[in-house]
């Protein structure tokens, strides 16, 4: 008996001596001790957890090399490989993760919208609840800093750029014919219903790696990917029908929107400062098919456009004889995209077809013309670590472009190119901490029709100051085929690539719905096309010997939370800028450019009177515009005019009838303001040497607005009220 316990006593204390201690401190990056962190040998139940100091110790009868595992809610799990034998007092820093909601985010030359981005400047519902906006995705825009408000145009000019400047991308695929009808002086609108679109990002410069063949913008359009019930939206109002529809089933979607416009009766009842033969009217329609796969999403987008007007314009060159112009304009997009896993990767792909057309009669002068363009895509990304994420992808963009002038009396002329241009991208995300971030990509495209093949570098850095606040840091270069005027004429002419770099500063603070914004740039443009004509035709000589500059400064400011029930922003920008491109004789400010712009919007809910009330005030200083009685025989005065400030104040008022049925009244330019645009002046002096000019004013001192729109959904209690 006496044997047996001396043997039970060696072998416990042979297993008390083979046990071994493991002990140490865990701490942050700043070396103060993180309390409660779970200490553990990995593959076994030996373990601990740190004190209040940091402190922890265990004992462990695992011998040799063991993986001791550190994990805490807010910090990276640590795996330090260690000799059990010989790990005491020894101390582990822990970094924190950069998962969590208050990590920085790279936010400089980018404003995003919608649930699912982090810091929102504008929500999808304030696209079409901004006074004046008239339910236009562009004319929403023109209120955020860095835009300029073209009203004899109405497409979107950013920082400096011409419209075309700007890349529409629906679901990350290039929309090609983003606008719909337009004519001389007569503004046109986004193709776009805002309806299906569940966010948007407006990047004013300094965009990401995957998008190119823009100079200064793209505008990302994120069609919505699941609704969450049955619906029907009709709408009728002062200039036409509205009719939209969602059908909802268990793996799979379908959303269709139908609008016909007319302006024939709105003509009839408020006169318009525009002679009408035949008012404007349009038949368009979306829709978006939504199946979900186990590993993705699949989605496809097509929208159609059918408008056409006849209108007699002022001209001062054939004064008092006004000019015709009938137009028949036809759009049609298609985009099939999907994303989902592919393995261990995130895989998105997608293709999208583009056909134009537009038939026009200028007097007895007939043009028509054709775009076919088509976009395929493919991206891949993967998430290496929490601190790392590598995409690639590459781009195939297709263009067909032709057009026939035929004067009476005169000779047919046909002119157009076929554009095929393949690009390849990379980009990386690294996190390297919870307050520093960047973005480093690299984009490399190669066009037949220019026999040119340009790279271009990308880089964002964002840096959080404070819980609340940030500042980004972006540079990129960026390139893009000249303009389809001018490139119509490639057979007579090699043109190069247009060039421009960007500089961007920005800070960002947001907190409890309130948001500010402060951006500085400076964008430096290189390879402009110019001619030595008056007007672009075949017997124009072209080169690249165009060049300018931007800079300036943009200021947001948006509150929801100060005063209840009220929310409002504040966009002013500040710029300077010179181009030395096209026919100018030197370098000058472009006629479409405001040095300063201010735009204050307001939204108000008054819940006695079950109404939401909306202003918006756009104010602007004067244009540039060329005086050829001064400039003629002086060019350094050329562009040297200034029109006199613009400012418009537009009201609107949502009425909730009942629930789901609303009655809804807006009026643009409230007060009457008597906005110029611009100058036209006449080619040739009168009998007196000078030359005459007329104003180019709005269409309308005013526009009224009024509609009835009515929800049938499954909850009964859904309504338009966000999409008005």
């Amino acid at each position: 008996m006496k044997t047996i316990f001396t043997l039970l006593f060696f072998l416990s204390t042979a297993a008390i001596f083979s046990q071994n201690t493991i002990s140490g401190i865990v701490v942050d990056q700043k070396n103060k001790p993180v309390a409660g962190a779970n200490v553990y040998l990995d593959g076994t139940y030996d373990g601990g957890s740190s004190d209040e100091d940091g402190r922890f110790s265990f004992t462990t009868t695992e011998t040799g090399n063991q993986t001791l595992v550190v994990s805490f809610l807010i910090f990276e799990t640590s795996k330090t490989l260690i000799d059990v034998a010989d790990f005491k007092d020894r101390t582990i820093k822990m970094r924190e993760s950069v998962n969590s909601l208050d990590a920085v985010e790279v936010t400089a030359g980018t404003m995003n919208s919608g649930d699912k981005a982090r810091v929102s400047v504008l929500k999808p519902l304030d696209i079409v609840t901004t006074a004046g906006s008239a339910g236009d995705i562009v004319a929403a825009l023109q209120t955020l800093p860095g835009t300029q408000s073209v009203g004899e145009d109405g497409r979107l000019f950013v920082r400096g750029g011409e419209a075309d400047e700007t890349q529409t991308f629906v679901d990350g695929i290039r929309v090609a014919q983003p606008y719909g009808a337009q004519t001389n002086n007569l503004p046109t609108r986004g193709r776009f219903s805002p309806f299906l679109f569940s966010g948007i990002s407006f990047s004013t410069g300094g965009y990401s790696a995957e998008y190119g063949e823009a100079l200064s913008s793209v505008l990302l359009l994120n069609t919505e990917d699941d609704p969450n019930q049955n619906k029907t939206d009709i709408a009728l109002m002062t200039v036409g029908l509205g009719l939209g529809h969602t059908q909802k089933w268990k793996k799979s979607s379908l959303s269709l929107n139908t609008s016909y416009i007319n302006l024939a009766p709105y003509q009839a009842v408020i006169p318009q400062n525009v002679d009408w033969n035949k008012p404007y009217q349009s038949l368009s329609g979306e829709s978006v098919y939504r199946y979900n796969f186990e590993n993705g999403t699949f989605k496809l987008y097509a929208a159609f456009d059918a408008a056409q007007f006849d209108i007699n314009q002022d001209d001062i060159n054939t004064y008092p004889r006004k000019v015709r112009l009938n137009l028949d304009n036809n759009n049609f997009y298609l985009n099939s995209s999907y994303k989902g896993n592919f393995g261990s990767w995130q895989l998105t792909a997608g293709l999208s077809y583009g056909n134009g057309h537009n038939a026009i009669e200028i007097d007895r002068d007939d043009v028509e013309n054709t775009e076919n363009a088509a976009h395929l895509k493919l991206k891949l990304r993967k998430s290496l670590s929490d601190r790392f994420k590598w995409s690639f992808g590459a781009d195939y963009f297709i263009t067909s472009y032709n057009e026939t002038f035929d004067p009476n009396p005169g000779i047919i002329r046909r002119n157009g190119y076929d554009s095929n241009i393949a690009a390849f991208y990379t980009e990386g995300d690294l996190m390297f901490s919870k307050k520093f971030a960047a973005k480093v990509g690299l984009r490399a495209s190669n066009s037949d029709l220019l026999n040119e093949t340009s790279v271009s570098p990308r880089i964002s850095l964002a840096y959080k100051v404070a819980k609340y606040s940030q500042f980004s840091l972006a540079y990129g270069t960026f390139s893009q085929l000249p303009r389809a005027d001018y490139i119509k004429f490639s057979r007579f002419h090699q043109f190069e690539s247009e060039n421009a770099a960007h500089y961007i500063l920005n800070f960002q603070y947001n907190k409890n719905r309130q948001t500010f914004r402060a951006e500085a740039y400076y964008k430096d443009y290189d390879n402009l096309v110019k001619f030595n004509s008056t007007d672009v035709n075949n017997a124009s000589f072209f080169s690249n010997n165009g060049y300018g500059y931007a800079q300036g400064l943009d200021l947001f400011w948006r509150d929801g939370y100060n005063i209840k029930n009220l929310e409002y922003w504040v966009s002013y920008s500040y710029i300077d800028t010179k181009r030395n491109y096209r026919n100018y004789p030197t370098a000058v400010t472009p006629s479409f450019v405001a040095d300063h712009t201010l735009s204050v919007v307001t939204k108000y809910w008054i819940q006695d009177w079950k109404s939401q009330l909306g202003l918006t005030n756009s104010f602007s200083s004067g244009r540039p515009y060329d005086n050829p009685n001064v400039s003629q025989n002086n060019p350094s005065q050329f562009m040297n005019g200034k029109t006199k400030t613009y400012n418009s104040l537009s009201f609107s008022w949502a009425y909730l009838l009942s629930q789901q049925k609303i009655l809804y009244f807006s009026m643009s330019n409230v007060l009457g303001t008597q906005n110029v645009f611009g100058y036209q002046y006449a080619n040739s002096p009168d009998a007196l040497g000078t030359y005459n000019r007329r104003e180019i004013i709005p269409t309308a001192d005013r526009f009224f607005f009024v509609g009835f729109f009515w929800t049938i959904s499954d909850n009964k209690k859904d309504n338009q009220l966000n999409n008005l």
